[in-house]
This record gives structure tokens, sequence and C-alpha cells, in this order.
């Protein structure tokens, strides 16, 4: 990662263009914004696919102007619809682990009822 702070031209609704420091992590997609309050970064997805089908994705997401939300970074989750601080993705992927053990208890029902049944 570069130590020198990057900026990236963003349009706004004043009469020109303002150059907001952009994180390294961040893809630089800033369109069609008017207010400084509409400014965040977005770092790349992490998707989470399942048989070629796509389920959800993460990302790490900052609104440094925001005015009634938080400005620290956080991982959004579409999922969930929700941006989470390292606590909460740490407790989302706790849910998500405890919730993918019941699916593998219901994977081996599942191959129990069929050896009952011959199949």
């Amino acid at each position: 990662m570069s130590t020198r702070p990057r900026t990236a031209p963003v349009e706004v609704i004043v009469t020109e263009t303002m150059h907001v420091l952009e994180p390294d992590w961040c893809t630089g997609e800033h369109h069609g914004l008017h207010f400084m309050t509409d400014v965040s970064h977005q770092g790349p997805d992490v998707p989470l696919v399942f048989h070629g089908q796509h389920i959800t994705e993460a990302c790490l997401t900052q609104s440094p102007y925001a005015e009634h939300a938080t400005r620290d970074i956080q991982v959004s989750v579409s999922l969930t619809g929700q941006s989470y601080d390292a606590t909460g993705v740490y407790e989302l992927a706790a849910a998500l682990d405890a919730y993918a053990d019941r699916l593998r208890d219901l994977a081996d029902q599942l191959v129990a009822i069929r050896a009952e049944e011959g199949q």
C-alpha cells in the first residue's frame, strides 16, 4: 500500500469538482454524486457464489462526510443490507458458521432417512 494519500475527483452540486482523500482500498467509482454527504468509498466486492449462482457480497465501505451515520470504515454485507464494524462482522461470521453446522446436520438427517428407505 502506498503511504501517499490518493485523491479522486468527485462531482458535487457545487460549481467545481471537489478532490477528496481516497483510501488505497477504494475502487475509485464516484459517479452521479450531488452532495458531499453522498461521497462514499467502497472496496472490491467479496462475493459468495454457490453452483454459479451469486448469493451475496460484502465489501469495505466508508462515508467520510456522512451527517447522520458513522464516518468509520465498516464492512457492508448485502445479505443483511447493513454495515458492521469488525466486532459485528465477527459476530455475523460466527452466526453463519453456526448456520452452516445446522445445514450439515440437515444433510446428515437426509442421508440417514434415505439410507433407511434404501435409497
